[in-house]
């Protein structure tokens, strides 16, 4: 399985699916959330909305994930999940975090994706520290890479130099 970190919009990836870094009432918002709901156009909102919400406000727990349609975006699907906001690291962020990682990867599986494309989750606006985030990403996604399946790419696709750089040293010391 190849692993890999590239600097890259992930809206123009053509993968079998990319992961949003969604909020739990699947509503859209800023950031890689905002990004990928325009590139996808109305039909992913439209497909958020008609799913049901499990609580008040809540379509997707933190730390769950779920498949959609990509729309019109180069990628076939769109797998969300919810990152958890960062409070210090003592409220169970770190296994929040890394249940992202390993539920978005179960679905790809689940669903025969070869090819599935990760931005830094949690890392905007839910403050979680780039270095312990891209961490756990790593870690889940040589986990993953062990497991049996039709999973053989994924990419953390970087916002930026310094994610870029994040990313590429936590693969470097797997190797």
């Amino acid at each position: 399985m190849v692993i890999e970190a590239i600097e890259a919009d992930i809206t123009t990836l053509a993968v079998d699916a990319i992961v949003n870094a969604a909020n739990e009432a699947l509503a859209g918002g800023g950031g890689v959330d905002g990004a990928i709901h325009r590139a996808a156009g109305a039909g992913l909102m439209d497909e958020c909305r008609a799913l049901p919400m499990i609580r008040p406000h809540v379509r997707l727990p933190t730390g769950e994930a779920l498949v959609t349609g990509g729309h019109r975006l180069p990628a076939r699907h769109v797998i969300h999940t919810v990152g958890p906001i960062w409070y210090g690291g003592d409220k169970g962020e770190p296994a929040l975090l890394a249940s992202c990682y390993r539920r978005s990867l179960d679905r790809a599986r689940e669903h025969g994706f070869a090819s599935v494309a990760f931005p830094a989750i949690s890392c905007g606006v839910f403050g979680y520290p780039l270095d312990q985030a891209t961490q756990i990403a790593v870690d889940e996604a040589y986990a993953a890479s062990l497991e049996p399946g039709s999973l053989r790419r994924i990419v953390f696709c970087c916002f930026g130099a310094t994610a870029l750089r994040a990313y590429r040293a936590a693969l470097s010391a797997r190797v």
